[in-house]
């Protein structure tokens, strides 16, 4: 027949995707935007002179990143996932092209682009896992995933630094360019399927306010929901306020650039998180992870300015625990959401993240007016036993 087709003998030979699959295409992906994660906020400071406009610059673009996210939905529904993936993926590099121009206007598109790839690969790529993975396997499967990204975001952020202020602007943002590229390749190797069965039905309805009341009417959606915001928060602190604080109480760059690097190289514990979820169970393991992340952050709040290193000492101590919440709280929504809508409530799920980066500043400023710079970490740590206390109170004892 005309219309047959007859593949080379190799294509069935590759093997199923599988954690491994989801894991390396996610440790490119963080390569591709940790290495210019510190660039960008330098980048910014240059073209605009003024800390206060550039935390106006961010505030836009999250906004905006957070409307692309909610219609991100009528996006796949409209097109093969693969395509909406590979947009993704092309994104970072277009962003990386208006990055290069050194302009306001090229800083905020390029801001933009970065954004709305980040999102288009972040929700495609759970829906790849939810299609690929087992529900009992989701633990070890996001466990993994978190820990192989460890390389990403200890040495790219130190890599992009180093070629932006060794060898310019292109190499920076070039190197973006070759890690799109390169993930773009390895996605293309696996050849991932979309499940229909993942599509929304007609009858669902498509509309972003649609969407996000059909993810608060359903309690283990909010739940999974508040579990990924408040471990975002933490780590929005933890990157911004972590070197912030070590600076102005005269420990220096340095020592907050190593807060950060070091918190990020705790990545790898997440293969010992995962394998804890699985023996004790992701509620015990979570609700203790907050209840512990909590207390770390209470005692650095307490010691504030007076001891410096002991206060960047109990933040690392947080991110360990936050890591645990990396590795198994995804796996709360994933075994909640219905097979049908994943689409429409991965979108809406996502909006974690750029409420996290929202939020914590705006009630930051307020806590600051009146107290000192520890007060931000003490009011973290109540976030987190609230959502301790949340996670014990109502996540199924099942997960």
């Amino acid at each position: 027949m005309s219309t047959h087709v007859r593949h080379p003998i190799w294509l069935p030979a590759l093997r199923p995707a599988d954690a491994r699959t989801f894991a390396s295409l996610y440790a490119v992906e963080s390569f591709a935007r940790a290495t210019i994660s510190s660039v960008i906020p330098i980048q910014a400071y240059e073209i605009l002179h003024n800390e206060q406009i550039v935390s106006i610059l961010y505030t836009i673009v999250a906004l905006l990143g957070l409307s692309v996210t909610l219609f991100m939905p009528m996006l796949i529904r409209r097109f093969a996932r693969r395509w909406v993936y590979t947009a993704g993926a092309c994104l970072l590099a277009i962003g990386s092209l208006f990055f290069v121009t050194h302009t306001l206007t090229g800083q905020l598109i390029g801001m933009l682009c970065r954004v709305m790839g980040a999102s288009a690969l972040s929700i495609t790529l759970n829906l790849y896992i939810m299609d690929h993975i087992r529900k009992s396997d989701f633990m070890q499967a996001e466990s993994l995933r978190m820990a192989w990204s460890m390389f990403a975001w200890t040495g790219g952020p130190t890599l992009g630094i180093f070629l932006y202020t060794s060898f310019g602007i292109y190499a920076a943002h070039g190197a973006v360019a070759i890690f799109a590229l390169a993930l773009l390749v390895l996605f293309w190797t696996y050849r991932l399927g979309d499940n229909p069965s993942i599509r929304p039905g007609k009858s669902r309805p498509a509309n972003p306010l649609a969407n996000i009341g059909r993810f608060v009417a359903q309690p283990r959606l909010r739940l999974a929901w508040l579990i990924a915001f408040g471990r975002s928060c933490f780590w929005t602190t933890f990157f911004v306020y972590g070197p912030l604080f070590m600076v102005i109480t005269g420990e220096g760059e340095l020592a907050g650039g190593l807060l950060v690097s070091a918190g990020n190289a705790l990545l790898f514990t997440a293969i010992f998180w995962g394998r804890a979820g699985k023996r004790f169970g992701g509620r015990r393991t979570m609700t203790f992870a907050y209840f512990a992340m909590s207390a770390t952050l209470l005692a650095a709040g307490a010691v504030g300015e007076t001891v410096p290193l002991l206060t960047g000492a109990f933040l690392l101590c947080g991110a360990f625990f936050a890591i645990a919440l990396d590795a198994l709280g995804s796996t709360a929504f994933m075994r909640s959401v219905r097979f049908y809508e994943r689409a429409q409530m991965a979108a809406v799920y996502r909006t974690y993240l750029d409420f996290s980066e929202l939020t914590p500043p705006l009630v930051y400023s307020v806590v600051l007016a009146f107290f000192g710079l520890g007060s931000v970490f003490a009011t973290l740590g109540l976030l987190a036993a609230a959502c301790g206390f949340v996670t014990w109170r109502y996540l199924p004892k099942s997960l």
